[in-house]
């Protein structure tokens, strides 16, 4: 409903804005409503720039939505390197929360400039406020979600898995965390060569196959050694597919926003379920069961693959 360089540069405000939040919480309750505002501005700005990604691939002709994500992968490292950083030097959270919020809007405000500035849509061309998600972008977002079951599945519960299922120290543990996340970041940045050379569908084909190889791995892993590698395998094979996702969501209908975030409400609402789902079923069983159901997703991840095919005229 808006063009993009005001509403990316205004939602990214109030995202750093919402960042110092957290940090003033005195008790859970409060912290809890602290994170209200800032999961709103991040969901906002997720579908927001994933919508101009998807113009930009358009201005180039070619696939290079997998290495916007990367840059987010790398993101997360930077972050995470960054507070431990700040951990060590013994930063107050408050101060560091703060910093953050105002060099990223610094960030932001200048890389806002130079976006693609798709005007408005005329009055009768808006979208609805609300709309159910049109068939092709429910089955493009049950992949998404298959997906992002496993993304969530390994940051939260990797370094369990290594520590209680293979007795792995708790240094190693973490570690685990990182090459998984490592991995993932390093492929994102190269994914576009794939997609560019076997297409969206084969490539989400040979990542479901890789994705549940590693998973079987981390099943059978007689080591740490072997667990860590297996984690890492999970981390390239599904790196690629959440970027294909939302690139093949903004190529359906004649809003792509409107397609991105149906897609975005699939993947990542499913996803919410999944640190319980892990957790339920290792309760119940092990953490063995848990990733055999993580193995058995990627493999329907997969085989689904060929909706990610592209539109007639698209």
């Amino acid at each position: 409903r808006y063009a993009f360089r005001p509403l990316v540069a205004s939602v990214m405000a109030m995202w750093c804005a919402a960042l110092v939040l957290p940090s003033l919480a005195t008790s859970l309750p409060l912290l809890c409503l602290a994170l209200l505002p800032f999961g709103a501005a991040a969901g906002l700005y997720d579908n927001a720039m994933n919508a101009q990604a998807v113009l930009v691939e358009k201005f180039y002709g070619r696939s290079v939505m997998s290495s916007f994500h990367g840059f987010w992968s790398l993101g997360v490292l930077v972050g995470s390197g960054m507070s431990a950083l700040s951990a060590r030097e013994g930063l107050g959270t408050r101060l560091q929360f703060a910093l953050a919020a105002v060099v990223l809007a610094g960030v932001a405000t200048l890389a806002c400039r130079r976006l693609l500035n798709e005007r408005a849509p005329a009055e009768a061309d808006m979208p609805p406020a609300f709309a159910l998600p049109t068939r092709p972008v429910l089955l493009i977002g049950l992949v998404g979600l298959c997906a992002v079951f496993a993304d969530q599945a390994c940051p939260n519960w990797s370094a369990l898995y290594i520590h209680d299922q293979l007795r792995g120290s708790l240094s190693v543990a973490a570690l685990t965390v990182s090459a998984y996340s490592s991995a993932t970041a390093a492929t994102r940045l190269v994914g576009d060569h794939a997609v560019r050379r076997l297409g969206p569908v084969n490539t989400v084909r040979l990542a479901g196959a890789c994705a549940a190889c590693g998973a079987l791995v981390v099943v059978v892993a007689p080591s740490v050694a072997v667990g860590v590698a297996g984690f890492s395998l999970l981390g390239i094979g599904t790196a690629v597919v959440v970027p294909v996702v939302f690139a093949a969501a903004g190529r359906v209908g004649p809003h792509p926003g409107r397609s991105i975030a149906g897609v975005t409400g699939l993947a990542y609402g499913g996803g919410l379920a999944t640190p319980g789902v892990i957790g339920g079923v290792a309760a119940a069983s092990s953490f063995r069961v848990s990733f055999c159901l993580v193995a058995g997703l990627m493999m329907a991840m997969g085989l689904a693959a060929r909706v990610m095919r592209a539109p007639a005229g698209a």
